[in-house]
């Protein structure tokens, strides 16, 4: 069952304006609302509410099949809402292009985490920034397509 498989459930977007709008462009595009980036549409069960909530990220892959996403809040002293969230509930969906995905997440392992970073960054520099702006542990999470 994937976390958006309730008929005629609603689908809350992140209410954050930047992240609202990026959801937007990425579903005028196809999903690729910014070139030379990956990006996708991940949803979640929020650990509260019980609504599902979608958020625009980007991402890489690790080569063993896993999108790999990166909870950094823009260098917050806290985590997203969305990471959080899959912590409670980690059957998540997630669209990258056109497609849509039923998925599992979890936190990569420190071992996974410090061999990813570098790759992480290497795509999106400003991972660096953040980083270095927060006194937290930025987690990576791996979410791996339930059916590839």
């Amino acid at each position: 069952m994937t976390v958006a498989s309730r008929v005629g459930e609603a689908t809350h977007d992140n209410p954050i304006p930047w992240i609202a709008d990026h959801i937007r462009r990425f579903e005028e595009t196809g999903g690729k609302p910014r070139p030379g980036v990956n990006d996708l549409l991940l949803t979640t069960r929020g650990r509260k509410s019980g609504l599902l909530r979608r958020t625009a990220l980007a991402y890489v892959r690790d080569g063993n099949g896993a999108y790999v996403l990166t909870a950094s809040n823009a260098g917050s002293g806290r985590h997203p809402a969305w990471y959080l969230n899959l912590l409670a509930t980690p059957e998540v969906t997630l669209q990258v292009g056109t497609a849509t995905l039923a998925a599992t997440a979890r936190p990569a392992t420190a071992a996974e985490a410090a061999r990813l970073w570098p790759v992480i960054v290497a795509a999106m520099p400003s991972y660096e920034t953040y980083r270095t702006a927060t006194t937290r542990e930025i987690p990576l999470v791996l979410v791996t397509p339930d059916r590839p």
